[in-house]
This record gives structure tokens, C-alpha cells and sequence, in this order.
């Protein structure tokens, strides 16, 4: 149970469920994809089951959509909902103007998409993922799988010009065959190490042709959820400029935490 969880896993547990407490009965709402997460879609469908939640969820990802409807959450398409209420997700980094680095999971064209869709968008994390500048986390950018290697090259070349600390880009794998999204493109790994100017890195990369999106999220992040390994918990809403301060209880819960799979 929650004793049996690592401070990291009890930060990413609290982000998500002070998130959770965001959601509405009405509402479209896209899920994200990750190991937070996944913490978010459980607590909602305890909230279904126990409480009588109800809602439509829009999944990032095939994994997030299984899990939804596992636990319980109705579950539509992008197409179906048009629209969504809110987004809450997860990232890799985010800095302190809300500007994200996603695609860890490998469904940051779906996340991007979905985000964009939503009249707000919600980050859940724990604090490890605070940094002053973007960039050591590695920028991940979707390319189709045609002529990626020129692709490659093409990107490499680009970051010369860039406000960057390293070019190195390399192709995700998934064993020993290339790591294939749900959209059926691949993955370069940018390992930029610090990002000086995310917007225009971000705009250049998306005119390249093979590149079908890139990781930086500029400018859609509006609350950012911060979970600590001890139960507290900070929501920041950059709009608002306001900081909130809490503390939650852990909730032992057997069909919360057990076989949660990140």
C-alpha cells in the first residue's frame, strides 16, 4: 500500500490526486500518458466507482485508454468529445514559466493535440521535475519513419544554429527494432543538455520536413500540480499568479494500488 511507496511514487500519488479534485461531473477530459499519469486515471476511477463521478475521458495513448477502461472511465474519441474542459498529464520537465519538455512515454503528438484541444491544461508531477532551464531531459521529436536518417542529419544540422549545449540526436529503440508510436512514426532523442530559447527551437524543428511534432509544450501548460515525497502538495496557476499550499492524507486503497503499471 502507501507505506510500501518510494518518495517519488507518494509525490507522483498526491499530484494526481489533488488533480483528480479538478475533474467535474460533465466533463471532457484528456488523459494523459505516463507513470503520473496512470496515478491520475486510478484515483478517477475510484471517484467513478465510489463516488458517482462521471465524465468522458479522451486518452494520449492506446496504454491510457486501456487503463481508463479498466477502471472504469467512459472512455471517447477526440473526434467524439470536439472539445475538452481540461487536460492533465504528466511531463518530463517543466520550467518556471510552465514550458514543458514531453514524449518520455512516447505520445507527444497525441498529448500536444489533445492539450491543445482544451480550455486548460493541467500538469501533474513530482518536484524532481522542476528545472531552471529546460533540457537536460532529452527533446523528443516524432519523424516518419521515411527517411529518418536524413531526417536525422537534417536536425543535427539545424541545432548548429540553435541556443543549445549539445546536437546529439539518436533513434529511440524498443529492443532491437526502432520504437514505432501509435501514429506509427519514430522517435529522435535530442540531447540538448540546456535549451536557451525553447519557442523558436520549437518552431524551427516543426518546419522541417519529416518532423511531425517535437516535445517543447510552449505556452499551453496553465496549472502545474507539484507533488512532494511527504504529502504536500503546491498547485501554481501561472494565469492567476497565485500559489496554493496543501497537505493530503494517503488513502489505503487495494483496488487504488494494486497492479498499477507505469
Amino acid at each position: 500500500m502507501t507505506g510500501d511507496l518510494s518518495p517519488i511514487d507518494k509525490a507522483k500519488f498526491v499530484a494526481a490526486k489533488r488533480a483528480a479534485d479538478l475533474v467535474e461531473s460533465g466533463m471532457r477530459v484528456g488523459l494523459g500518458t505516463g507513470s503520473t499519469a496512470a496515478w491520475l486515471v486510478r484515483c478517477l476511477g475510484e471517484m467513478v466507482r465510489q463516488e458517482g463521478l462521471k465524465f468522458k475521458g479522451v486518452p494520449t495513448s492506446t496504454r491510457t485508454a486501456a487503463l481508463a477502461r479498466e477502471v472504469g472511465i467512459e472512455v471517447v474519441s477526440l473526434d467524439e468529445a470536439r472539445w475538452l474542459d481540461l487536460t492533465i498529464d504528466g511531463a518530463d520537465e517543466f520550467d518556471g514559466d510552465l514550458n514543458l519538455i514531453k514524449g518520455g512515454g512516447g505520445a507527444l503528438l497525441q498529448e500536444k493535440i489533445v492539450a491543445t484541444a482544451s480550455d486548460q491544461m493541467v500538469v501533474i508531477a513530482d518536484i524532481g521535475k522542476e528545472v531552471e532551464t529546460l533540457g537536460a531531459f532529452p527533446l523528443p521529436c516524432e519523424v516518419i519513419p521515411f527517411g529518418w536518417q536524413t531526417t536525422k542529419a537534417l536536425v543535427e544540422e539545424t541545432l548548429i544554429q540553435m541556443d543549445v549545449l549539445g546536437r546529439n540526436t539518436t533513434l529511440r529503440m524498443n529492443g532491437d527494432a526502432p520504437f514505432v508510436t501509435d501514429e506509427g512514426n519514430y522517435i529522435l532523442d535530442c540531447h540538448l543538455k540546456r535549451i536557451g530559447n525553447p519557442r523558436q527551437l520549437a518552431m524551427v524543428l516543426n518546419q522541417m520536413p519529416g518532423v511531425v511534432e517535437n516535445g517543447l509544450f510552449i505556452d499551453i501548460c496553465d496549472i502545474v500540480v507539484i507533488g512532494f515525497g511527504d504529502g504536500r502538495v503546491e498547485l501554481r496557476d501561472i494565469n492567476a499568479g497565485t500559489v496554493e499550499e496543501e497537505r493530503l492524507d494517503f488513502v489505503e486503497s487495494d483496488n487504488l494500488f494494486s497492479d498499477l503499471a507505469d
